[in-house]
């Protein structure tokens, strides 16, 4: 098996055991479109509660959802990994019925921290958040046992 293969295998285990008991991303709705090593897609539909005093969706739910696809692509390597901190900048509205989907991609990794870049669009493709996270990884901690 080569490197690669395993290493997607190993991504999609930890996207098991992580969604498995992962209360908030489930209870938000949200689906794991794509996982790969350093990577990920969660989408979520905009639901009437999740609407602010404006009509539009909470920024914290957008924040959530681009988080969800953060946690999920730093720990795709199985080794524990949290934020340390994210920025997110809002660019457009959200409304009830969208669906939201996060790309997060790795920018950097050395050592025990990490830089994820990851982009919240909707279902027309119009940029809505950029959010850039950093991770710490715990050493020696694996998220899925082998």
């Amino acid at each position: 098996m080569s490197h690669d293969t395993q290493a997607q295998r190993t991504a999609e285990r930890v996207r098991d055991a992580m969604f498995a008991n992962d209360r908030a991303v489930r209870g938000l709705g949200m689906e794991i479109e794509a996982i790969a090593p350093g990577r990920a897609d969660i989408a979520m539909t905009v639901r009437e509660d999740m609407l602010n005093g404006h009509d539009i969706c909470h920024g914290g739910f957008i924040s959530a959802l681009a988080d969800s696809a953060f946690a999920y692509a730093c720990n795709s390597y199985n080794e524990v990994t949290v934020a340390s901190g994210f920025g997110i900048d809002f660019i457009a509205p959200a409304r009830q019925g969208d669906r939201l989907v996060a790309r997060c991609v790795e920018v950097s990794k050395a050592g025990r921290t990490g830089v994820y870049d990851t982009e919240v669009l909707n279902q027309r493709g119009e940029r809505v958040a950029v959010f850039r996270g950093r991770s710490y990884t715990l050493k020696g901690k694996p998220v899925a046992p082998a």
